[in-house]
């Protein structure tokens, strides 16, 4: 993990904390997940899950479609779900 330093208002920060409380969570916990959501609220792909996405693709299309040499950005697209 990366140690990050931010700044929040005095009403975030107290929201934050008592959030934590309820819930039975470090704040930082809290942070993360909500990071997480709004990652993928906005279809972020990490560069690590798109290399991982075309490692699949390229396993699938080892034996290929007769057309992959002319179709091969469609099939590519497909592979890493873009």
């Amino acid at each position: 993990m990366q140690i990050t330093q931010i700044q929040l208002t005095e009403e975030q920060a107290s929201a934050l904390k008592q959030l934590a409380a309820k819930e039975g969570e470090p704040v930082a916990e809290l942070i993360r997940t909500s990071v997480d959501a709004l990652l993928r609220s906005t279809g972020f792909v990490s560069r690590k899950e798109l290399r991982r996405r075309a490692i699949t693709a390229e396993g699938k299309l080892r034996e290929g479609p007769e057309d992959l040499s002319t179709d091969h950005e469609r099939y590519l697209r497909e592979g890493v779900g873009s």
